[in-house]
């Protein structure tokens, strides 16, 4: 098998040892990437996770608050249908 790191320092070497204009195009064109990448993220209807976290919290804090109130309405129509026997 290869060893990563070998194949690491071959990979730097080769780098290095490309002209500069070769090394500005590869940056080049990872920064259009990235670009790209962000512009088409930035479209998608998506929320940070951060955001994400705080909903799932209130979300949570709205389930419990819901399972809260049903005992209580299945208490208080317990109450009234023993009060009509």
């Amino acid at each position: 098998m290869f060893d990563p790191k070998k194949l690491e320092q071959v990979a730097k070497q080769i780098h290095e040892s490309m002209p500069q204009p070769v090394k500005n195009l590869g940056a080049d064109v990872d920064q259009k990437v990235r670009q790209v990448i962000q512009a088409q993220l930035n479209k998608l209807d998506v929320i940070s996770r951060e955001e994400f976290e705080v909903q799932t919290q209130v979300l949570l804090r709205t389930r419990q608050k819901l399972n809260e109130m049903e005992k209580k309405m299945a208490d208080l129509e317990e109450k009234l249908s023993n009060k009509g026997k």
